[in-house]
C-alpha cells in the first residue's frame, strides 16, 4: 500500500523546510548524524507550522523525567496497542539504547506474562487502560504512584496520549518504514489486546 500523504521530496524543500527537517534531526546540522525517521517527518513538513509546534512537544516527552526504559516500553506497548508498525520499528532501537533486551521488546506484547517488575506491568496496563478506558484505572494508578511524583505521573498520561495520537496519523497517512527497520515481533498471532 502506497502512502496517503507522502513524504514531501528533497526536491521540494525550501528554507524553511530545511530548517524544521534540521530541529527534527532528519537534516544534519553541525555533527549530528540524520535521524533514521526520515518519513515520519518529511510527511509532517506538509504541515509547517503543526511541525513547528509538535517538534518541542513531543521532544520534551523524549526527554521527560521518566526513566528512559520506562519511557520506551510504554512507546513500545502503545505502538502495539494501535498497530502501528513504524512507530514500533522506530522505538525499537530506542528501547534497546534505554537498556530494555531484544526478548522484553518481544514480550511487550505480553503485559502478563512473568518477568516484568510490578512497576513496568504497571505502565503496560496504563497504556492498555488508556487506549481502552480513557483512563487509568485506580489499581494501577495506586502501583505508578508508589514510584512516581505528581510529574511523572503527568508524564506518563501524555506520554501515552501523545504516541496514541501519533500511531493513528502515522497509520492513517500511511507513512512507510525505512529500509532496515524492523516490524513487529513475529508472535502477533494473538492480536494486539493481548
Amino acid at each position: 500500500m502506497s502512502p496517503r500523504i507522502p513524504p514531501l521530496p528533497e526536491s521540494e524543500w525550501d528554507d524553511r523546510t530545511r530548517e524544521l527537517l534540521g530541529r527534527a534531526g532528519v537534516v544534519p546540522i553541525g555533527d549530528a548524524d540524520p535521524s533514521g525517521a526520515r518519513n515520519i517527518f518529511t510527511t509532517l513538513v506538509r504541515h509547517p507550522r503543526l511541525l513547528r509546534h509538535w517538534l518541542p512537544f513531543g521532544g520534551a516527552l523524549l526527554t521527560g523525567s521518566l526513566p528512559a526504559r520506562d519511557r520506551e516500553i510504554v512507546i513500545l506497548r502503545t505502538a502495539w496497542r494501535c498497530r502501528s508498525v513504524y512507530e514500533w520499528g522506530q522505538h525499537v532501537g530506542l528501547g534497546l539504547a534505554a537498556g530494555l533486551t531484544a526478548a522484553e521488546i518481544e514480550r511487550i506484547v505480553r503485559p502478563d506474562e512473568a518477568g516484568w517488575s510490578s512497576l513496568e506491568r504497571a505502565l503496560l496496563h496504563a497504556t492498555d487502560e488508556l487506549h481502552t478506558d480513557n483512563r487509568v484505572g485506580d489499581t494501577t494508578w495506586q502501583v505508578l504512584a508508589q514510584h512516581y511524583d505528581d510529574q511523572q505521573l503527568v508524564e506518563v498520561v501524555m506520554l501515552i496520549g501523545q504516541y496514541h495520537m501519533v500511531a493513528g496519523a502515522l497509520n492513517s497517512f500511511g507513512v512507510e518504514r525505512e529500509p532496515d527497520v524492523p516490524g513487529f515481533p513475529d508472535d502477533t498471532s494473538a492480536g494486539p489486546s493481548s
